[in-house]
Protein backbone atom coordinates (compact mmCIF):
# COMPACT_ATOMS: atom_id res chain seq x y z
CA UNK A 1 0.00 0.00 0.00
CA UNK A 2 1.27 3.52 -0.69
CA UNK A 3 2.02 5.03 2.29
CA UNK A 4 0.29 8.18 3.86
CA UNK A 5 0.77 11.61 2.76
CA UNK A 6 0.30 14.49 4.36
CA UNK A 7 -2.60 16.96 4.02
CA UNK A 8 -2.55 20.43 2.34
CA UNK A 9 -4.93 23.58 2.26
CA UNK A 10 -7.55 23.49 -0.17
CA UNK A 11 -7.75 27.23 -1.28
CA UNK A 12 -3.72 27.25 -1.04
CA UNK A 13 -3.65 24.01 -3.76
CA UNK A 14 -6.21 25.80 -5.84
CA UNK A 15 -4.21 28.56 -6.17
CA UNK A 16 -1.04 27.29 -7.40
CA UNK A 17 -2.40 25.08 -9.88
CA UNK A 18 -4.34 27.93 -11.67
CA UNK A 19 -0.94 29.54 -11.88
CA UNK A 20 0.72 26.08 -13.05
CA UNK A 21 -1.27 26.18 -16.06
CA UNK A 22 0.48 28.47 -17.72
CA UNK A 23 3.20 26.43 -19.29
CA UNK A 24 7.13 27.90 -18.41
CA UNK A 25 10.19 27.24 -19.03
CA UNK A 26 10.31 26.79 -14.55
CA UNK A 27 6.57 25.73 -13.74
CA UNK A 28 8.04 24.58 -10.39
CA UNK A 29 8.92 28.68 -9.87
CA UNK A 30 5.79 29.46 -11.22
CA UNK A 31 3.97 27.43 -8.78
CA UNK A 32 6.29 28.47 -5.36
CA UNK A 33 5.15 32.11 -6.22
CA UNK A 34 1.71 31.51 -6.49
CA UNK A 35 1.65 29.28 -3.11
CA UNK A 36 3.09 32.70 -1.47
CA UNK A 37 0.07 34.18 -1.71
CA UNK A 38 -2.18 31.69 -1.19
CA UNK A 39 -4.15 31.85 2.38
CA UNK A 40 -4.31 28.71 4.08
CA UNK A 41 -8.19 27.17 4.79
CA UNK A 42 -9.28 24.85 7.51
CA UNK A 43 -8.05 21.23 8.31
CA UNK A 44 -11.63 20.03 7.88
CA UNK A 45 -11.44 21.14 4.28
CA UNK A 46 -8.03 19.57 3.67
CA UNK A 47 -9.60 16.38 4.95
CA UNK A 48 -12.35 16.44 3.08
CA UNK A 49 -10.82 17.55 -0.09
CA UNK A 50 -11.17 15.04 -3.06
CA UNK A 51 -8.41 12.37 -3.27
CA UNK A 52 -7.14 13.58 0.76
CA UNK A 53 -6.46 10.55 3.03
CA UNK A 54 -7.65 11.02 6.79
CA UNK A 55 -4.88 12.65 9.16
CA UNK A 56 -4.38 11.51 12.72
CA UNK A 57 -6.23 14.67 13.61
CA UNK A 58 -9.23 13.92 11.52
CA UNK A 59 -12.68 14.41 13.35
CA UNK A 60 -15.14 17.52 14.07
CA UNK A 61 -13.02 18.20 17.32
CA UNK A 62 -9.96 18.46 14.41
CA UNK A 63 -8.00 22.01 15.43
CA UNK A 64 -6.17 23.51 12.20
CA UNK A 65 -3.08 22.57 11.19
CA UNK A 66 -0.36 25.30 12.80
CA UNK A 67 0.95 28.08 10.30
CA UNK A 68 4.85 27.47 9.28
CA UNK A 69 6.83 30.39 8.87
CA UNK A 70 8.71 29.15 5.45
CA UNK A 71 10.93 31.19 2.87
CA UNK A 72 10.24 31.46 -0.50
CA UNK A 73 13.93 29.91 -1.06
CA UNK A 74 12.44 26.92 1.42
CA UNK A 75 9.19 26.79 -0.85
CA UNK A 76 10.80 26.50 -4.16
CA UNK A 77 12.96 23.64 -2.73
CA UNK A 78 10.51 21.64 -1.47
CA UNK A 79 8.47 21.41 -5.11
CA UNK A 80 11.77 21.23 -7.33
CA UNK A 81 12.24 17.65 -8.83
CA UNK A 82 13.98 15.41 -7.33
CA UNK A 83 15.05 13.53 -10.83
CA UNK A 84 14.78 14.64 -14.05
CA UNK A 85 12.23 13.12 -16.16
CA UNK A 86 13.66 10.86 -19.10
CA UNK A 87 12.35 11.76 -22.10
CA UNK A 88 10.77 8.24 -23.13
CA UNK A 89 11.85 8.87 -26.75
CA UNK A 90 15.35 8.76 -25.64
CA UNK A 91 14.96 5.59 -24.00
CA UNK A 92 15.78 2.38 -26.17
CA UNK A 93 12.29 1.09 -25.64
CA UNK A 94 9.37 3.43 -24.78
CA UNK A 95 8.59 2.11 -21.17
CA UNK A 96 6.43 4.99 -18.62
CA UNK A 97 7.45 4.22 -15.32
CA UNK A 98 6.71 6.37 -12.36
CA UNK A 99 4.84 5.45 -8.93
CA UNK A 100 1.79 5.84 -6.50
CA UNK A 101 1.91 9.34 -5.50
CA UNK A 102 -0.58 11.36 -3.42
CA UNK A 103 -3.47 12.78 -3.98
CA UNK A 104 -3.82 14.90 -0.95
CA UNK A 105 -5.42 18.25 -0.83
CA UNK A 106 -6.60 17.60 -4.39
CA UNK A 107 -6.17 14.81 -7.40
CA UNK A 108 -4.16 18.15 -9.53
CA UNK A 109 -1.57 17.71 -6.86
CA UNK A 110 -0.93 14.56 -7.72
CA UNK A 111 0.66 16.12 -11.23
CA UNK A 112 2.94 17.62 -9.04
CA UNK A 113 3.96 14.97 -7.28
CA UNK A 114 4.64 12.53 -10.20
CA UNK A 115 6.67 15.27 -11.96
CA UNK A 116 8.88 15.82 -8.59
CA UNK A 117 10.07 12.29 -8.72
CA UNK A 118 10.89 12.48 -12.81
CA UNK A 119 7.80 10.18 -13.31
CA UNK A 120 6.35 9.07 -16.66
CA UNK A 121 3.35 7.89 -15.24
CA UNK A 122 1.50 7.75 -12.10
CA UNK A 123 -1.22 6.24 -9.73
CA UNK A 124 -3.43 8.01 -7.03
CA UNK A 125 -6.36 7.66 -5.08
CA UNK A 126 -9.32 9.51 -6.79
CA UNK A 127 -10.84 10.02 -3.14
CA UNK A 128 -9.76 8.88 0.31
CA UNK A 129 -9.97 4.63 0.21
CA UNK A 130 -10.36 4.63 4.21
CA UNK A 131 -14.02 6.11 4.57
CA UNK A 132 -17.04 5.39 2.49
CA UNK A 133 -18.37 8.45 1.99
CA UNK A 134 -16.54 11.18 0.16
CA UNK A 135 -17.19 15.17 -0.87
CA UNK A 136 -17.91 14.97 -4.90
CA UNK A 137 -14.85 15.95 -7.17
CA UNK A 138 -14.39 19.77 -7.24
CA UNK A 139 -14.63 21.52 -10.41
CA UNK A 140 -11.99 23.64 -9.69
CA UNK A 141 -9.53 20.31 -8.71
CA UNK A 142 -11.11 18.46 -12.15
CA UNK A 143 -10.27 21.70 -14.24
CA UNK A 144 -6.93 21.56 -12.49
CA UNK A 145 -5.72 17.84 -13.08
CA UNK A 146 -6.90 18.04 -16.59
CA UNK A 147 -4.27 21.82 -17.26
CA UNK A 148 -1.86 20.06 -15.37
CA UNK A 149 -1.41 16.82 -16.79
CA UNK A 150 -1.38 18.71 -20.50
CA UNK A 151 1.05 21.01 -19.44
CA UNK A 152 3.78 18.32 -18.01
CA UNK A 153 2.69 16.28 -21.32
CA UNK A 154 0.68 13.64 -19.11
CA UNK A 155 -1.05 11.70 -21.12
CA UNK A 156 -4.06 10.59 -18.48
CA UNK A 157 -5.50 8.32 -21.17
CA UNK A 158 -2.30 6.55 -21.02
CA UNK A 159 -0.11 6.84 -18.01
CA UNK A 160 -2.35 7.88 -15.05
CA UNK A 161 -3.66 4.77 -13.16
CA UNK A 162 -5.63 5.54 -10.36
CA UNK A 163 -6.03 2.50 -7.80
CA UNK A 164 -9.40 1.69 -6.70
CA UNK A 165 -10.30 1.45 -2.59
CA UNK A 166 -9.15 -1.12 -0.57
CA UNK A 167 -12.63 -1.41 1.27
CA UNK A 168 -14.58 -2.30 -1.99
CA UNK A 169 -15.24 -5.94 -2.61
CA UNK A 170 -17.26 -6.73 -5.72
CA UNK A 171 -17.43 -10.40 -4.47
CA UNK A 172 -19.82 -9.40 -2.26
CA UNK A 173 -22.33 -12.13 -0.84
CA UNK A 174 -24.34 -9.85 1.19
CA UNK A 175 -26.46 -7.24 -0.65
CA UNK A 176 -26.35 -3.99 1.35
CA UNK A 177 -22.18 -4.75 1.47
CA UNK A 178 -22.48 -5.60 -2.45
CA UNK A 179 -24.53 -1.84 -2.77
CA UNK A 180 -22.17 0.07 -0.93
CA UNK A 181 -18.93 -1.21 -3.07
CA UNK A 182 -20.93 -0.72 -6.34
CA UNK A 183 -21.80 3.12 -5.45
CA UNK A 184 -17.92 3.76 -4.59
CA UNK A 185 -16.97 1.98 -7.31
CA UNK A 186 -19.12 3.55 -9.90
CA UNK A 187 -18.13 6.88 -8.17
CA UNK A 188 -14.44 6.60 -8.88
CA UNK A 189 -15.30 5.53 -13.06
CA UNK A 190 -17.52 9.04 -13.15
CA UNK A 191 -14.80 10.53 -11.19
CA UNK A 192 -12.38 8.80 -14.28
CA UNK A 193 -14.49 10.35 -17.32
CA UNK A 194 -14.41 14.05 -15.68
CA UNK A 195 -10.88 13.98 -15.38
CA UNK A 196 -9.97 12.54 -18.75
CA UNK A 197 -8.62 8.96 -17.59
CA UNK A 198 -9.36 6.04 -19.15
CA UNK A 199 -7.81 2.65 -16.44
CA UNK A 200 -8.95 2.24 -13.23
CA UNK A 201 -7.10 -0.25 -11.46
CA UNK A 202 -8.94 -2.52 -8.50
CA UNK A 203 -8.72 -5.37 -6.59
CA UNK A 204 -10.64 -8.15 -8.26
CA UNK A 205 -12.19 -9.46 -4.44
CA UNK A 206 -12.43 -11.21 -1.53
CA UNK A 207 -14.96 -14.87 -1.48
CA UNK A 208 -15.46 -14.17 2.11
CA UNK A 209 -15.56 -18.31 2.15
CA UNK A 210 -18.58 -18.23 -0.20
CA UNK A 211 -18.30 -20.27 -3.35
CA UNK A 212 -15.70 -19.16 -5.44
CA UNK A 213 -17.30 -19.45 -8.79
CA UNK A 214 -20.52 -17.70 -7.64
CA UNK A 215 -17.96 -15.11 -6.08
CA UNK A 216 -16.30 -14.78 -9.24
CA UNK A 217 -19.94 -14.19 -11.37
CA UNK A 218 -20.59 -11.49 -8.68
CA UNK A 219 -17.25 -9.54 -9.74
CA UNK A 220 -18.49 -10.02 -13.61
CA UNK A 221 -22.42 -8.52 -12.94
CA UNK A 222 -21.17 -5.96 -11.00
CA UNK A 223 -18.77 -4.55 -13.65
CA UNK A 224 -21.63 -5.28 -16.04
CA UNK A 225 -23.47 -3.07 -14.21
CA UNK A 226 -21.22 -0.57 -14.00
CA UNK A 227 -20.27 -0.24 -17.61
CA UNK A 228 -23.93 0.30 -18.39
CA UNK A 229 -24.20 3.11 -16.08
CA UNK A 230 -20.83 4.83 -17.30
CA UNK A 231 -20.00 6.61 -20.79
CA UNK A 232 -18.08 3.66 -21.99
CA UNK A 233 -14.53 5.27 -22.17
CA UNK A 234 -12.85 3.73 -18.70
CA UNK A 235 -11.73 0.68 -19.10
CA UNK A 236 -11.87 -1.58 -15.41
CA UNK A 237 -8.47 -2.98 -15.21
CA UNK A 238 -8.18 -6.45 -12.62
CA UNK A 239 -5.64 -6.35 -10.61
CA UNK A 240 -3.23 -9.89 -10.34
CA UNK A 241 -3.05 -10.86 -6.39
CA UNK A 242 -0.74 -12.93 -3.99
CA UNK A 243 -3.12 -15.55 -2.86
CA UNK A 244 -3.89 -14.77 1.15
CA UNK A 245 -7.17 -16.20 2.22
CA UNK A 246 -9.72 -16.09 0.46
CA UNK A 247 -8.54 -13.26 -2.14
CA UNK A 248 -9.63 -13.68 -5.63
CA UNK A 249 -6.87 -13.25 -8.77
CA UNK A 250 -4.16 -15.21 -7.42
CA UNK A 251 -4.91 -17.31 -10.50
CA UNK A 252 -5.00 -16.24 -14.11
CA UNK A 253 -7.83 -18.02 -14.24
CA UNK A 254 -9.31 -16.27 -12.03
CA UNK A 255 -8.85 -13.57 -14.06
CA UNK A 256 -9.79 -15.45 -17.46
CA UNK A 257 -13.26 -16.47 -15.56
CA UNK A 258 -14.04 -12.93 -14.49
CA UNK A 259 -13.32 -11.19 -17.95
CA UNK A 260 -15.51 -14.32 -19.67
CA UNK A 261 -18.84 -13.07 -17.83
CA UNK A 262 -17.82 -9.47 -18.92
CA UNK A 263 -20.13 -8.42 -21.52
CA UNK A 264 -18.23 -5.52 -23.14
CA UNK A 265 -14.73 -7.06 -23.43
CA UNK A 266 -13.66 -3.55 -24.71
CA UNK A 267 -14.20 -2.41 -20.79
CA UNK A 268 -11.82 -4.82 -18.69
CA UNK A 269 -8.14 -4.89 -18.60
CA UNK A 270 -5.82 -6.33 -16.12
CA UNK A 271 -2.37 -4.92 -14.35
CA UNK A 272 0.39 -7.25 -13.30
CA UNK A 273 1.57 -6.77 -9.91
CA UNK A 274 5.04 -8.06 -10.00
CA UNK A 275 5.28 -9.10 -6.34
CA UNK A 276 2.03 -10.74 -5.99
CA UNK A 277 2.70 -12.79 -9.55
CA UNK A 278 5.99 -14.02 -7.76
CA UNK A 279 4.17 -14.87 -4.37
CA UNK A 280 1.32 -16.55 -6.53
CA UNK A 281 3.37 -19.20 -7.75
CA UNK A 282 4.55 -17.54 -10.94
CA UNK A 283 8.16 -16.80 -11.50
CA UNK A 284 9.62 -14.07 -13.45
CA UNK A 285 13.43 -14.04 -12.09
CA UNK A 286 15.70 -16.08 -15.42
CA UNK A 287 15.02 -15.26 -18.76
CA UNK A 288 13.53 -18.99 -19.03
CA UNK A 289 10.66 -18.90 -15.96
CA UNK A 290 9.96 -14.99 -17.21
CA UNK A 291 9.09 -16.63 -20.81
CA UNK A 292 7.06 -18.96 -18.99
CA UNK A 293 5.21 -16.90 -17.34
CA UNK A 294 4.56 -14.21 -20.04
CA UNK A 295 3.20 -17.18 -22.22
CA UNK A 296 1.17 -18.93 -19.54
CA UNK A 297 -0.52 -14.95 -18.70
CA UNK A 298 -1.09 -15.51 -22.93
CA UNK A 299 -2.48 -18.72 -23.37
CA UNK A 300 -4.92 -18.23 -19.84
CA UNK A 301 -6.03 -14.55 -20.23
CA UNK A 302 -4.46 -13.12 -23.36
CA UNK A 303 -2.13 -10.15 -23.89
CA UNK A 304 -4.58 -8.36 -25.25
CA UNK A 305 -5.90 -7.69 -21.97
CA UNK A 306 -2.35 -6.80 -20.33
CA UNK A 307 -2.80 -2.77 -19.50
CA UNK A 308 -0.62 -1.74 -16.63
CA UNK A 309 1.85 -3.21 -14.01
CA UNK A 310 2.63 -2.34 -10.62
CA UNK A 311 6.54 -2.65 -10.46
CA UNK A 312 7.17 -4.09 -6.84
CA UNK A 313 10.01 -6.64 -5.49
CA UNK A 314 9.19 -9.49 -2.99
CA UNK A 315 10.28 -9.59 0.98
CA UNK A 316 8.28 -12.72 0.68
CA UNK A 317 9.82 -16.50 -0.95
CA UNK A 318 8.96 -17.34 -4.16
CA UNK A 319 5.18 -19.01 -4.12
CA UNK A 320 4.46 -17.74 -0.65
CA UNK A 321 1.35 -16.18 -0.76
CA UNK A 322 2.36 -12.98 0.79
CA UNK A 323 1.71 -9.77 -0.16
CA UNK A 324 5.21 -7.61 0.50
CA UNK A 325 6.51 -5.66 -1.12
CA UNK A 326 9.93 -4.19 -0.85
CA UNK A 327 12.47 -2.34 -2.92
CA UNK A 328 13.53 -2.74 -6.59
CA UNK A 329 16.38 -5.77 -6.43
CA UNK A 330 16.72 -5.80 -3.08
CA UNK A 331 13.86 -8.59 -2.66
CA UNK A 332 13.32 -12.28 -3.53
CA UNK A 333 13.02 -11.42 -7.48
CA UNK A 334 16.08 -9.29 -7.56
CA UNK A 335 17.05 -7.32 -10.77
CA UNK A 336 17.51 -9.58 -12.89
CA UNK A 337 13.04 -9.87 -13.12
CA UNK A 338 13.16 -6.10 -13.55
CA UNK A 339 15.85 -6.82 -16.54
CA UNK A 340 13.49 -8.83 -18.02
CA UNK A 341 10.30 -6.56 -17.43
CA UNK A 342 12.23 -3.57 -18.86
CA UNK A 343 13.60 -5.80 -21.42
CA UNK A 344 10.34 -7.35 -23.13
CA UNK A 345 9.46 -5.47 -26.47
CA UNK A 346 5.22 -6.28 -25.84
CA UNK A 347 5.29 -4.10 -22.50
CA UNK A 348 6.53 -0.75 -24.14
CA UNK A 349 3.90 1.69 -24.05
CA UNK A 350 2.04 -0.12 -20.74
CA UNK A 351 2.19 2.45 -17.58
CA UNK A 352 4.56 0.71 -14.84
CA UNK A 353 3.95 2.49 -11.69
CA UNK A 354 6.09 1.69 -8.70
CA UNK A 355 5.04 0.92 -4.81
CA UNK A 356 7.67 0.28 -3.03
CA UNK A 357 8.37 1.80 0.80
CA UNK A 358 9.71 4.82 0.48
CA UNK A 359 9.54 4.97 4.69
CA UNK A 360 13.16 5.75 6.34
CA UNK A 361 14.07 6.47 9.76
CA UNK A 362 14.93 10.22 10.83
CA UNK A 363 17.53 11.67 12.87
CA UNK A 364 14.92 11.60 15.86
CA UNK A 365 14.25 7.50 15.23
CA UNK A 366 10.62 8.52 13.66
CA UNK A 367 9.54 7.48 10.34
CA UNK A 368 9.73 9.53 7.68
CA UNK A 369 8.84 9.43 3.76
CA UNK A 370 11.83 10.15 1.78
CA UNK A 371 10.69 10.35 -2.16
CA UNK A 372 14.33 10.17 -3.37
CA UNK A 373 13.68 6.57 -2.97
CA UNK A 374 11.19 6.57 -5.94
CA UNK A 375 12.86 8.84 -7.90
CA UNK A 376 16.28 6.46 -7.76
CA UNK A 377 14.03 3.59 -8.45
CA UNK A 378 12.46 5.47 -11.69
CA UNK A 379 16.24 5.67 -12.88
CA UNK A 380 17.19 2.36 -11.87
CA UNK A 381 14.31 0.76 -13.60
CA UNK A 382 15.02 2.96 -16.78
CA UNK A 383 18.75 2.48 -16.78
CA UNK A 384 17.90 -1.69 -17.10
CA UNK A 385 16.64 -0.87 -20.47
CA UNK A 386 19.12 -2.29 -23.18
CA UNK A 387 21.93 -2.66 -20.12
CA UNK A 388 23.78 -6.04 -21.06
CA UNK A 389 22.71 -8.63 -17.71
CA UNK A 390 26.20 -10.25 -18.25
CA UNK A 391 27.99 -6.69 -17.79
CA UNK A 392 30.14 -6.05 -15.08
CA UNK A 393 28.02 -3.04 -14.46
CA UNK A 394 24.78 -4.86 -13.45
CA UNK A 395 26.18 -7.74 -11.75
CA UNK A 396 27.68 -5.24 -9.43
CA UNK A 397 24.46 -3.09 -9.12
CA UNK A 398 22.50 -6.51 -8.31
CA UNK A 399 25.34 -7.70 -5.56
CA UNK A 400 25.09 -4.17 -4.24
CA UNK A 401 21.04 -4.52 -4.01
CA UNK A 402 20.60 -7.77 -2.67
CA UNK A 403 23.31 -6.82 -0.07
CA UNK A 404 20.91 -4.19 1.13
CA UNK A 405 17.60 -6.54 1.43
CA UNK A 406 19.60 -9.73 2.78
CA UNK A 407 17.91 -9.07 6.58
CA UNK A 408 15.06 -9.16 5.50
CA UNK A 409 15.42 -11.72 2.94
CA UNK A 410 16.51 -13.99 5.47
CA UNK A 411 14.26 -13.63 8.19
CA UNK A 412 11.29 -13.77 5.81
CA UNK A 413 13.32 -17.08 4.43
CA UNK A 414 13.24 -18.50 8.14
CA UNK A 415 9.60 -17.76 8.47
CA UNK A 416 8.70 -19.86 5.29
CA UNK A 417 11.16 -22.66 6.69
CA UNK A 418 8.86 -22.48 9.78
CA UNK A 419 5.70 -22.28 8.19
CA UNK A 420 6.52 -24.82 5.64
CA UNK A 421 7.68 -27.47 8.36
CA UNK A 422 4.39 -26.53 10.52
CA UNK A 423 2.21 -27.78 7.65
CA UNK A 424 4.11 -30.68 6.80
CA UNK A 425 3.66 -31.56 10.66
CA UNK A 426 -0.45 -30.76 9.96
CA UNK A 427 -0.97 -33.22 7.03
CA UNK A 428 0.98 -35.70 8.67
CA UNK A 429 -0.74 -36.01 11.68
CA UNK A 430 -4.45 -35.16 10.03
CA UNK A 431 -3.52 -38.52 8.47
CA UNK A 432 -2.51 -40.59 11.39
CA UNK A 433 -6.21 -40.63 12.93
CA UNK A 434 -7.55 -42.08 9.23
CA UNK A 435 -5.04 -45.05 9.57
CA UNK A 436 -6.29 -45.98 12.64
CA UNK A 437 -9.40 -45.88 11.88
CA UNK A 438 -9.58 -47.87 8.82
CA UNK A 439 -7.22 -50.57 11.98
CA UNK A 440 -10.13 -50.56 14.08
CA UNK A 441 -13.21 -50.97 11.69
CA UNK A 442 -11.38 -54.37 10.09
CA UNK A 443 -10.56 -55.70 13.56
CA UNK A 444 -12.49 -58.85 14.34
CA UNK A 445 -15.36 -58.87 17.20
CA UNK A 446 -13.57 -60.70 19.59
CA UNK A 447 -10.69 -58.06 19.35
CA UNK A 448 -12.47 -55.14 19.85
CA UNK A 449 -10.71 -54.63 23.24
CA UNK A 450 -6.99 -54.90 21.71
CA UNK A 451 -8.06 -52.56 18.70
CA UNK A 452 -9.54 -49.87 21.08
CA UNK A 453 -6.24 -50.53 22.81
CA UNK A 454 -4.04 -49.83 20.21
CA UNK A 455 -5.39 -46.80 19.17
CA UNK A 456 -5.14 -44.83 22.42
CA UNK A 457 -1.30 -44.04 21.24
CA UNK A 458 -2.92 -41.67 18.22
CA UNK A 459 -6.26 -40.34 20.14
CA UNK A 460 -4.03 -37.36 20.87
CA UNK A 461 -3.84 -36.76 17.10
CA UNK A 462 -6.24 -33.27 16.33
CA UNK A 463 -9.53 -35.25 14.17
CA UNK A 464 -9.99 -32.49 11.62
CA UNK A 465 -6.81 -30.20 10.87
Amino acid sequence: MPPRQSLCSRRAVAEEEEKAQVKSETPEVEDAKASRKARPTKRKAAVEEDGGEVGKAAGKDAKPAAKKTRTAKTKIEDIMPLAKRTAVSSLKRAMYIGAHVSGAGGVQNSVHNAVHIGANAFALFLKSQRKWDNPPLAAEARDAFRSLAKAHDFDAHRHCVPHGSYLVNLAAADRAKADQAYASFVDDLHRCEALGIVLYNFHPGNTNGEDRAEAIGRIAAQLNRAHKATKGTVVTVLENMAGQGNVIGCRFEDLRDIIAQVDDKSRVGVCIDTCHTFAAGYDLRSPEAFAETVKAFDDVVGNKYLRAFHLNDSKAPFDSHRDLHTNIGTGFLGLRAFHNVMNHEPFQGLPMVLETPIDRKGADGKSVEDKQVWADEIKLLESLIGMDPESDEFKALDVKLQAQGEGERNKLQTQADKKGAKDAKKAEKAAKPKEGAATKKKAPAKGKKKAAESSEDESDAPQSE
